[in-house]
């Protein structure tokens, strides 16, 4: 049985002669076997522990030798033996949380002594020199050849890039990586994303440029990313749509979509409220959604896009007099702010307010609407915006829709008004 973390032995009784430890863990290599017992000859069950500096190792007995174990905090890979003699903590950190319950359970059945039959016991011999260096925090693998086949990615990794292997698909490998803040899988061959990816709970940066992905995951917008993801490059890939829950991954901050097939953004873009930097150049849009003009972006380019010409008057009526009560239930849901869920409402009513649009008057509509398209000027959400076009453009069309015929005949009131100004 063996474990690798980082260690620190504090000795109890250096308070007593006014003297502090030094604090401060270092790499090892934890091994629990049988050891010849030099006064007795006898073979004991022991604990050694090797460093970089001490490679054979210290060793200390087990058997009813444990005073107590602190495991609070086991499930962040820390954990704490005190030792009857040497009156020491054994402090272990930075351990995988499986690997660590699965060594303190054989410290306490060496320490009881019984059952040693099934204890899966170590050879007590030196360690060598790559197993107690200091764990490795990036690792970068441009090359198919250099791609491991036979061994594990380091756990410790908080930095990975694979990039030009010819990857169809993300190795299960890397989703055990749970210090992992950044993962590059560019220029690969990577058709779909595994829904587990979203079970990094610390990966901020995501990079996928220049793969084969068609779609993003309803299930990612969904995951621990929503908390941590605060970079994301897809572009240069297939994707034609987003799903309608992307914009509950809130913490983005830079977001890049170029070179994809791209026929629409979100209807909720604006949920996105930490967004600084969006790129969506050379995709299909024609139109920008009517949430587009909350954004406070930095930097946004669009270049490249087929956008409409707008016009006012060039409208599609989507209204029945009386409104269907779906739509007015829908409404209400939304306008009120009400929570709502499957387990409350109709699933189709969750799948519609998923998609619903808000009027220029605040409110919101659902499947009935007046919809046109005005000409923006995309200096008012971003500082800096690259050219729409080779003409040195700056204004794209943005969606309006409208609950009624009252808030669509005051919009275009508005809009003769600035027009005879």
């Amino acid at each position: 049985m063996k474990l690798q973390c980082d260690v620190e032995v504090v000795n109890r009784m250096l308070p007593t002669y006014g003297m502090k430890n030094r604090g401060k863990g270092a790499r090892a290599v934890l091994s629990i076997g049988r050891h010849v017992d030099k006064t007795t000859q006898r073979h004991n069950i022991y604990l050694m522990i090797c460093t970089a500096k001490d490679r054979t190792g210290t060793k200390y007995k087990l058997k009813e030798n444990i005073e107590t174990f602190f495991t609070r905090f086991v499930e962040e890979g820390k954990a704490t033996v005190r030792l009857k003699e040497p009156t020491v903590d054994i402090c272990l950190s930075k351990a995988d949380a499986n690997s660590l319950k699965n060594f303190l359970s054989a410290a306490r059945l060496a320490h009881r002594g019984n059952d040693m039959d099934s204890l899966p016991l170590s050879t007590l011999t030196p360690v060598r020199a790559r197993d107690v260096e200091k764990p490795k925090k990036k690792l970068t693998i441009v090359s198919k050849k250099d791609y491991p086949l036979t061994s594990n990615f380091p756990y410790s990794l908080e930095q990975l890039q694979v990039s030009y292997c010819k990857l169809s698909r993300v190795d299960m490998r890397m989703l055990s990586l749970k210090a992992l803040r950044r993962l590059d899988l560019s220029n690969n061959n990577i058709k779909k994303l595994p829904d587990t990816i979203g079970d990094l709970g610390c990966l901020a940066e995501l990079i996928l440029h220049n793969n084969h992905l068609e779609t993003f995951s309803e299930a990612l917008c969904l995951s621990s990313l929503q908390r941590t993801l605060q970079h994301l490059d897809l572009s240069e890939n297939r994707l034609q749509a987003l799903p309608p829950h992307f914009c509950q991954l809130r913490e983005l901050i830079n977001l890049k979509m170029d070179n994809n097939g791209l026929m629409w953004l979100p209807f909720h873009i604006s949920h996105l409220s930490k967004l600084r930097f969006l790129s969506a150049a050379h995709n299909q849009l024609a139109l920008l959604p009517g949430d587009f003009r909350k954004l406070n972006l930095e930097n946004l380019d669009l270049f490249g896009n087929p956008f409409a010409h707008p016009n006012p008057l060039d409208h599609t009526i989507q209204l029945t007099f009386p409104l269907t009560l779906q739509e007015m239930a829908a409404r209400a849901v939304a306008n009120l702010r009400i929570p709502y869920g499957p387990h409350l409402i109709p699933a189709q009513l969750c799948q519609d307010l998923e998609v619903a649009k808000t009027c220029d008057c605040g409110c919101t509509c659902v499947n009935y609407y007046i919809k046109t398209a005005v000409s923006m000027n995309l200096h008012l959400v971003s500082h800096t915006v690259v050219l729409v076009d080779d003409m040195g453009g700056t204004d794209a069309p943005v969606q309006h829709h409208f609950c009624s015929l009252s808030c669509y005949s005051e919009f275009l009131d508005q809009c003769l008004q600035r027009g005879l100004r």
